[in-house]
């Protein structure tokens, strides 16, 4: 089953409007902004930045009527990626260091605390073995977002994902970790 969103140039499903079930790299190119959104089938990740960069904010089916005031911030979407579902196995390998390094954890079920349940202080990389997953900044499942799937991910500081007004990710400890899942509950 493909997702569908229907993005809105101005608040409350106002102005001009563009429909996808496909990623968007770029909103400039269909809408001057985008200040709402509706989700109508699926799941997506938003970006304040083009190229999927900047802030990230996962969003399941339903009805987004500001995006600023629901993120806090002070842009609006620019890009966005549709994320697959996936039925099988979820697995992660996370790492205290970049490339690899420090103590190792494998993963396969949500974690509402790495500092708890692997008494790890940092994660800075991580490998992606099966399924989508969401980091999050802070314990249960608080504070920005990071959408990771499948892959390699040596350094988190390194990966042109940072989050808007940090600059770069070199701050970012990545406290909790959610599998991205049909049904999810948020």
């Amino acid at each position: 089953m493909m997702g569908k969103i229907i993005f809105y140039e101005d608040k409350n499903f106002q102005g001009r409007s563009y429909e996808t079930s496909q990623d968007c790299p770029d909103m400039s190119s269909y809408l001057s902004r985008c200040h709402s959104c509706r989700v109508e089938s699926g799941n997506f990740m938003v970006y304040d930045r083009p190229n999927y960069m900047g802030n990230q904010y996962f969003m399941r089916r339903g009805e987004y009527s500001d995006y600023q005031s629901m993120m806090g911030m002070n842009d609006c979407i620019r890009s966005s990626r549709m994320i697959p579902m996936h039925r099988g196995n979820f697995r992660m390998r996370i790492y205290e260091r970049e490339n690899f390094g420090g103590q190792m954890h494998e993963m396969s079920e949500d974690c509402d605390s790495i500092q708890e349940r692997y008494r790890m202080s940092d994660c800075q990389s991580c490998n992606v073995m099966d399924g989508h997953w969401l980091m999050y900044e802070q314990p249960h499942f608080r504070g920005r977002q990071m959408y990771m799937r499948p892959g390699e991910y040596r350094s988190f500081r390194d990966m042109g994902m940072g989050m808007g007004g940090m600059g770069s990710m070199s701050g970012m400890r990545f406290m909790s970790m959610r599998r991205i899942m049909d049904n999810m509950s948020m």
